[in-house]
């Protein structure tokens, strides 16, 4: 079963591009993390998918509802939480929590029950007497998703929920969303890397309005991904550099980077690379101290990808550029 599903989605803002023909599908169940950088339109999407914006075209669901259409009875279905939350601070955890229930139409004893649960599932119980004023922002955070989670949605929105967290706040929040897994379909957007290695089942890339990537982390790292080499060296950063530039004039190099003592290799071709490094390291006369070819990251996945995707749009920028250009000559 599909718990969300885009089809074409796009969002115009004037003249700006926010979303671009996009298409999507998240699995029933999954925690889906929706990665990329800032401004790529993970916000636009969320904002589309919980109806609190309307699309230019296209078309998207949620929890079997068409987002679209204002349907008042998909809005009781999910869970949302923006990036930057607001409360009332003069009132206590469970006061809120009470009075979000209530406008979802729990009274009495249901109400009280699922207030004590979304506190239990937050980690908040110690704390749900005190005002919201005095909570840490991890603890706000956390409230924050036990308000989207009072109405036992089927699909829980989550806006760049470890945004600005200290660590100790990151790892209690994700905590809480691993917690999730399997009783709700989780959509988390975020820049992060490696919140979504750590919790997500599957991951959409997006840049510049558009999808450019949607499967499992292992299967975006094997497809991907290219094999990375980490050398460490006893070196004086010029001699470093040295090298660098050398290996990077070789066909089979795509990338290399020299950083304090340590360099990152990015090979075309592992099997002739395997080969022909060793003996350019130790010709390089340098002092060796590390030497490792190291697993694809998500990471490495993520620069691929949103390099790609910049270059192409920085094309089809200077091609429309260039377009405008020769049609005002012709005007001329």
């Amino acid at each position: 079963m599909t718990a969300i599903l885009c089809e074409d989605l796009t969002k115009h803002y004037g003249t700006v591009v926010g979303l671009q023909s996009l298409d999507l599908s998240v699995p029933d169940g999954a925690v889906f993390g929706f990665l990329g950088p800032n401004g790529a339109g993970k916000t636009t999407t969320i904002k589309l998918l919980t109806g609190l914006s309307r699309p230019t075209s296209g078309r998207a669901s949620v929890a079997g509802y068409d987002v679209t259409a204002g349907n008042a009875e998909m809005r009781a279905r999910i869970g949302y939480l923006a990036e930057e939350p607001a409360f009332y601070g003069w009132m206590t955890g469970e006061e809120f929590l009470t009075f979000v229930g209530r406008l979802f139409g729990l009274r009495g004893g249901d109400l009280a029950r699922r207030v004590r649960e979304v506190l239990e599932v937050a980690d908040l119980g110690p704390a749900a007497r005190r005002r919201i004023g005095g909570y840490s922002r991890g603890m706000r955070q956390r409230l924050g998703i036990a308000h989207a989670l009072i109405n036992q949605p089927s699909v829980l929105l989550l806006d760049e929920p470890c945004s600005a967290l200290d660590p100790m706040g990151r790892k209690e929040v994700l905590e809480v969303i691993e917690h999730l897994r399997g009783q709700t379909t989780v959509f988390m957007s975020t820049h992060i890397l490696a919140d979504v290695e750590r919790v997500c089942d599957t991951v959409g890339i997006i840049d510049h309005g558009k999808i450019v990537a949607q499967a499992s982390i292992e299967a975006l790292r094997e497809r991907y991904a290219v094999p990375v080499f980490v050398i460490e060296f006893e070196a004086a950063p010029e001699q470093m550099s040295v090298l660098a530039n050398h290996l990077q004039r070789q066909p089979w190099v795509a990338s290399a980077e020299a950083s304090e003592g340590r360099l990152r290799l990015y090979a075309r071709d592992l099997a002739y690379a395997r080969q022909t490094l060793p003996p350019l390291v130790i010709a390089s006369g340098m002092t060796l101290l590390h030497y490792e070819l190291t697993a694809p990251s998500l990471e490495d996945v993520f620069v691929h990808l949103t390099s790609a995707s910049a270059l192409t749009s920085a094309s089809a920028l200077t091609s429309a550029s260039s377009e405008m250009s020769d049609a005002a000559e012709a005007r001329q």
